[in-house]
């Protein structure tokens, strides 16, 4: 039987919520760990792009972008119900905006930007997810679904950064989502640490916890 294939990088945020989608619809891929530094000919091959995650379905079809790999893999199986009331003008202002201050924030100084106002500008949509979960337990609603899982990693980095600072906000239901994900058993399986992938390695896989 063959597998799709996954390229990933561990702690690359769009690669975690694929992984984290992948685990969710009970969908098994052989897992292929790269090094940024030396991408392998076989990825480059499938999306010259040269980003992960690239998910190899067949010779002829492949999926290279996070949230495309989530809608697919959720559309072939959603047990969880990850797909219902997914907030995808959240995910966009999360891939868009927040990701833009995110970056000027994090690499001030490839960037040669200022570190304290893409802070701000990027707390202001934080702002936006605390209000919402003081009113529900997810930003899916009742359950954690699509909208968390592609949203988490990318707050968890930014939150990362600079730590104490973060947690001196004044966000506490922001807080302790972002603690519950990092925290939680899907979460540790899609942090596995993988060896660097090889042509003429054994696969391994990500799969679901049995």
């Amino acid at each position: 039987m063959t597998f799709p294939v996954l390229y990933t990088f561990r702690r690359c945020p769009y690669a975690m919520r694929a992984r984290l989608a992948l685990l969710s619809s009970g969908t098994v891929c052989e897992c292929r760990e790269i090094k940024l530094s030396a991408k392998p000919e076989a990825m480059l091959n499938a999306s010259p792009k040269g980003t992960v995650p690239v998910l190899v379905l067949s010779e002829s079809r492949v999926i290279d972008q996070s949230l495309d790999i989530m809608k697919w893999t959720l559309s072939q199986s959603d047990p969880e119900n990850w797909l219902e009331n997914a907030r995808f003008d959240l995910i966009e202002r999360n891939d868009t905006l927040f990701k833009h201050h995110l970056d000027l924030y994090k690499y001030a100084t490839r960037h040669q930007s200022d570190p304290h106002h893409h802070r701000h500008e990027a707390l202001q949509i934080l702002l936006d997810l605390e209000k919402l979960l003081g009113t529900t337990s997810f930003l899916n609603g009742a359950r954690f679904g699509l909208t968390d899982a592609a949203i988490a990693p990318f707050v968890r980095q930014f939150a990362a950064t600079d730590s104490e600072w973060f947690e001196a906000q004044k966000i506490p239901h922001l807080q302790t989502w972002l603690r519950d994900f990092i925290s939680s058993r899907r979460f540790g399986q899609i942090m596995h640490r993988f060896n660097p992938w090889r042509p003429n390695d054994e696969p391994v896989f990500l799969r679901p916890a049995t």
